[in-house]
C-alpha cells in the first residue's frame, strides 16, 4: 500500500450500505439455510447493494449491478484477497487448494493448472464423455424410473476419474466410489452444510460423530489420491491425455513442480468442484427441459438435424443446445455468489468508498434475476441467449476476473455432450409434477428433493 493510500485509509470512516439489523447469528442461519430467499428479500428491501452481518466481527457487502461487478472483476488483482474468505472450506479442499490461495501462491497454482483445461486440450475427452454416458444409461429399461441426480452423478464421476485422474473402472474406481458417495451424502445433508459455517461444532469425537466420520472419510480419499499420484509418477507419460499426467509434468517459473501435498489438495478441489456442480447442473437441465416440452422438442429437432451418430465436435457447436445449458446456469448457477473480494486497501465501487477489510460479494443469483437483463427471470427461456449476447458481468455462472473457474470450458463441454447423448437415445418424462427447488449443500446449491425420470422409450 502506498503512503497516499495509507493516509486516505486513516481519513475514511465510510458508512456501509443498509442491510438487516437482526443479530448476526440470525443472519447467519438465514444465509446458511435459505440463501436464495434471503438474498432476494434483502434485494427487494435494501436495493442492489446491501450489507449482511454474518459474524460478530465482520460485515459482508453484496452487489448485483453489472457495473459494480465489472469494476470488481477488472480491478488490479493485488487490490483484493479472495482465498481468505474461503478458509471455512479448508477442511474439505485442503490448505493448498487454488480456491483458498491468494497472491503469488494463487498465481503460481493457476498457471500450473490452466494448461490441461485449455479449450483445445479438452476436445480429446469428447468421445469419452459420450461413451461414459451411454455406459451408464444403457442400464435403463423402458418403463423404469431413473433418479436424475443419481444418474448424473454416476456419469460425471466416471468422466472425472478417468479424464482427470486416469482411473478407469476396476479396483481403484470401486474404492473411490463409495467413499465419495458417502462424503457427498454428508455434504448434501443439512447437518453437513451447517457444520462448515460453524467451526465451533467441528469436533472430532471419534468415527461415530458426524465431523469425526467426515475427517476419516476424507483421510481415506487422500490416501487413494496419494496412491494415484505415486503410480502415475512412477510411470509418467507426458503424452498421456489425462489431466493428472499434465499436472505432474507442469513446472513453475523456477522449474519446480507441485509437491504431492499440493497435487492432492488440487485433485480434491477438482473432484469436488467439478464432479458435484456439473452433476447438479445436468440434473437441473434434465428437469427444466422436460418441464418445458416445447424446449425439449426444439432441442431434439436440432440434435436430429446432425443425422445419425454425429461426432462430439459437431454437437458442441449447436446453438440451441448451448442456449439451453446457458439458461440452465442462469437460473441455477453452481453457487449463489462469486468469490468474495476482500479489500486490501480502500476501494471505490460505483462511486461508493469501501474501507480496507470489506468483503465484497458479486451476487450471481441476483444479477441473473435482474428484470432489465432477463425479462421474466423466473421463466426458463433458452431463446433469450439466441437473441442477445450478455457480457461477462451480466452472466457469470463461473465467476470472473482472476478467480474465474478454470474448469469452465470442461464443464460446458461435458454438459452439452451428456445432454445430447441422452436425448438422442432415450425418450423421458418427469415422474411427477411436484416442483423442485434449490437448497444449500455445503459450498454448492442442490435440490430440496430427488426426482425421477420415467424411461418411456428409445429414439428411433
Amino acid at each position: 500500500m502506498t503512503a497516499l493510500q495509507e493516509k486516505n485509509q486513516k481519513k475514511l470512516t465510510n458508512k456501509l450500505p443498509d442491510g438487516p439489523t437482526a443479530p448476526s447469528w440470525w443472519q447467519l442461519m438465514q444465509w446458511t439455510n435459505r440463501p436464495l430467499e434471503f438474498l432476494e428479500e434483502c434485494d427487494r428491501k435494501y436495493g442492489e447493494t446491501f450489507t449482511l452481518r454474518l459474524s460478530k466481527f465482520q460485515s459482508y457487502v453484496f452487489l448485483s449491478h453489472p457495473q459494480a461487478i465489472q469494476e470488481i472483476f477488472t480491478a488490479d488483482p493485488q487490490q483484493f484477497d479472495s482465498g481468505k474468505a474461503m478458509q471455512y472450506m479448508q477442511p474439505l479442499f485442503g490448505e493448498n487448494s487454488l480456491i483458498l490461495l491468494d497472491g503469488a501462491d494463487h498465481q503460481r497454482h493457476r498457471r500450473l493448472l490452466m494448461p490441461p483445461f485449455h479449450r483445445e486440450r479438452i476436445q480429446v475427452y469428447g468421445e469419452l464423455i459420450c461413451q461414459m454416458t451411454r455406459q451408464v444409461t444403457n442400464q435403463w429399461q423402458i418403463g423404469s424410473v431413473a433418479i436424475a441426480r443419481d444418474t448424473m452423478q454416476e456419469i460425471t464421476l466416471k468422466v472425472m476419474l478417468q479424464a482427470v485422474f486416469g482411473i478407469e473402472d476396476g479396483q481403484r474406481y470401486q474404492q473411490f466410489q463409495p467413499l465419495l458417495k458417502s462424503m457427498l451424502a454428508f455434504l448434501n445433508s443439512p447437518l453437513g452444510s451447517n457444520l462448515f459455517f460453524m467451526p465451533s461444532l467441528q469436533q472430532d469425537w471419534g468415527a461415530w460423530s458426524p465431523w469425526g466420520n467426515f475427517l476419516r472419510r476424507h483421510h481415506q480419499i487422500d490416501e487413494l489420491l496419494y496412491i494415484a499420484i505415486q503410480k502415475k509418477r512412477q510411470h509418467l507419460d507426458p503424452s498421456s491425455p489425462d489431466i493428472l499426467s499434465l499436472m505432474l509434468s507442469a513446472r513453475d517459473e523456477d522449474g519446480q513442480p507441485m509437491t504431492d501435498r499440493e497435487l492432492c489438495d488440487e485433485l480434491m478441489t477438482l473432484l469436488l468442484s467439478g464432479y458435484i456442480p456439473t452433476a447438479n447442473a445436468l440434473t437441473w437441465a434434465l428437469y427444466r427441459i422436460h418441464e418445458h416440452l416445447e424446449v425439449r422438442d426444439r432441442l431434439i429437432d436440432e440434435l436430429h438435424s446432425l443425422g445419425k451418430d454425429p461426432n462430439p465436435m459437431e454437437i458442441v457447436q449447436l446453438p440451441y443446445l448451448k442456449a439451453v445449458y446457458q439458461e440452465t446456469l442462469r437460473m441455477h448457477p453452481f453457487v449463489s455468489v462469486a468469490s468474495a473480494r476482500i479489500a486490501k486497501w480502500p476501494v471505490k465501487i460505483m462511486g461508493q468508498q469501501f474501507d480496507t477489510g470489506t468483503y465484497l460479494f458479486p451476487a450471481i443469483h441476483l444479477t441473473h434475476r435482474r428484470e432489465e437483463l432477463y425479462p421474466q427471470p423466473e421463466k426458463f427461456r433458452p431463446s433469450r441467449f439466441l437473441n442477445r449476447k450478455f457480457s461477462l458481468y451480466e452472466y457469470l455462472p463461473f465467476g470472473g476476473g482472476n478467480r474465474r473457474c478454470i474448469g469452465m470450458a470442461f464443464a460446458q463441454f461435458q454438459m452439452k455432450l451428456v445432454l445430447a447423448t441422452i436425448l438422442c437415445k432415450w425418450q423421458l418424462r418427469l415422474a411427477d409434477n411436484r416442483p423442485v427447488k434449490p437448497v444449500r449443500e455445503a459450498h454448492t446449491l442442490g435440490f430440496n428433493r430427488k426426482f425421477g425420470m420415467v424411461v418411456t422409450g428409445k429414439v428411433n
